[in-house]
């Protein structure tokens, strides 16, 4: 069941913060994420290596698209071109 707040009266559903740094939404409406392996130990990974992290892949599995939108409802839109 998602977690919900009070604004004034009405409902407002609760953004999984994780959740929500992790993924993004291109703008024909796909999730996408980042490759792993991205965070520390990269000195000795040759600069090739090192480009391959850069891409955005996206999200296989309808039950897993599911899930990110349930944890973060107002996901913010990932604009491809403004990342080049």
């Amino acid at each position: 069941m998602p977690r919900k707040a009070k604004t004034h009266g009405k409902q407002k559903l609760k953004t999984h913060k994780a959740t929500a740094k992790r993924f993004r939404v291109t703008g024909s409406g796909l999730l996408v994420r980042t490759k792993k392996g991205k965070s520390h130990l990269r000195r000795r990974t040759s600069d090739r290596t090192k480009a391959l992290f850069t891409e955005m892949l996206p999200v296989q599995g309808k039950k897993i698209a599911r899930r990110v939108r349930r944890l973060a409802p107002y996901l913010k839109h990932y604009d491809d071109k403004s990342s080049t």
